[in-house]
């Protein structure tokens, strides 16, 4: 009976100890304040490949052991995109070396990309004299699956070269040559060889897989079968990271989840979406997409709300940098998508750091930046009473 008694009486203390310490765990957040997590519908064995992914993605560290540099911007993926989210200014790049579609005329001196950090003993790069160079803050990740399955067609149809509606808009794809290592896609438009890129700040990276290998190869200075050349030497070396670990990044970009907007039924939040068209901010800002044929189901033909339309625009002097990659011109920059942009502050130390370069410290301040084509929704945006720019502030955070 005596035994019993202490059975029971340890069983209720564990009990006690442990809701006791379930009170002081962290609260788990919703799911429309964070930007990381698996798309839904995804099959066990896909969500195996998302974890492992997100392993290498979020966990792994380089050292010299593991093949980190000699020169490097990042030891990390995770350490440009915090949470996936933006980077900011410490974590910002340097590309430089090209001035026109004719190509980078400075890869042999470093470019396209500035490792402007170094392993002791080794010296970091600097920008070469007479090259121009931008300053570029590493995007979001989340929901980069859905926007590499837009089709070409999709992209043409927003495009607009001539601005035959005379609306003030003339968005162009950047055509350029892709890397030996990546296949078109299916149903793919090219044009003289060269073919539609849509990742990146000038739209300069084909697909996910593109992304990724230079990302291992440019920041942080790591070799792969895809890339073999060593951004120190310029010798080919054996691969640093496994094709494994290379197909499980990708994927893990693939199906990492859309943002989830906040908010949405809030009346002010509904106000400034419709100013928001009313200013012709969607012009180039496209609500809603579309996902062609993959062969993960969860990404499948779906719709989505990116806020871009995946094409390069002339954004005026005040943005030109005198840098470009792929076709692009120097003022042109892809319209960056809008989702997720109510959560930038989460990984960018609590406040903002926006445009190509991290330049706008506010909302306001990037939309008062806009020039080129962006130059009307800007003047509209002047126009608005303060009740109507705080309803479209609003909403905007709500992405």
């Amino acid at each position: 009976m005596e035994i019993r008694s202490k059975f029971i009486t340890i069983i209720i203390t564990t009990i006690t100890l442990f809701q006791a310490c379930s009170m002081f765990e962290p609260i788990e957040p919703p799911e429309d304040e964070i930007l990381d997590g698996p798309v839904e519908g995804l099959s066990f064995g896909q969500n195996q490949q998302f974890l492992a992914g997100d392993l290498a993605f979020n966990k792994e560290v380089f050292t010299s052991q593991t093949g980190l540099g000699s020169i490097f911007v990042a030891t990390s993926c995770a350490s440009c995109h915090a949470g996936d989210g933006k980077g900011t200014p410490f974590t910002t790049l340097t590309r430089f070396g090209q001035i026109d579609s004719t190509g980078n005329q400075f890869l042999h001196l470093g470019g396209p990309q500035l490792q402007n950090r170094a392993l002791p003993g080794y010296t970091p790069e600097q920008i070469p004299a007479a090259a121009t160079f931008s300053k570029f803050t590493p995007p979001a990740n989340t929901g980069l699956g859905f926007i590499e399955l837009v089709s070409d067609e999709d992209i043409l149809a927003m495009s607009d070269p001539t601005d035959a509606n005379n609306d003030g808009i003339s968005g162009v794809p950047n055509y350029a040559y892709l890397p030996t290592f990546v296949q078109p896609f299916q149903n793919a438009i090219s044009q003289n060889g060269k073919y539609i890129h849509r990742f990146g700040k000038k739209a300069s990276a084909y697909n996910l897989l593109h992304q990724t290998v230079n990302a291992y190869n440019q920041d942080i200075g790591i070799t792969s079968n895809f890339n073999l050349k060593d951004v120190y030497s310029g010798n080919i070396i054996d691969p640093e990271v496994s094709d494994l670990t290379i197909h499980n990044v990708v994927f893990y970009l693939q199906t990492l989840k859309s943002p989830i907007q906040r908010n949405s039924n809030d009346a002010e939040v509904q106000q400034g979406k419709n100013i928001f068209t009313q200013i012709k901010c969607s012009s180039c800002h496209t609500p809603s997409l579309k996902t062609g044929f993959s062969q993960v189901e969860a990404l499948r033909y779906k719709t989505f709300s990116p806020y871009t339309d995946l094409l390069l625009h002339d954004m005026g002097n005040s943005l030109d940098d005198g840098y470009t990659e792929g076709s692009a011109k120097t003022f042109e920059w892809r319209t960056p998508p809008l989702w997720g942009l109510g959560l930038s502050p989460n990984s960018q130390g609590g406040r903002y750091f926006l445009m190509h370069d991290g330049r706008a410290k506010s909302i306001e301040e990037a939309i008062m930046m806009h020039s080129g084509e962006g130059l009307q929704s800007k003047n509209n945006f002047t126009q608005l009473s303060q009740s109507e720019k705080n309803a479209l502030i609003k909403f905007l955070k709500s992405l």
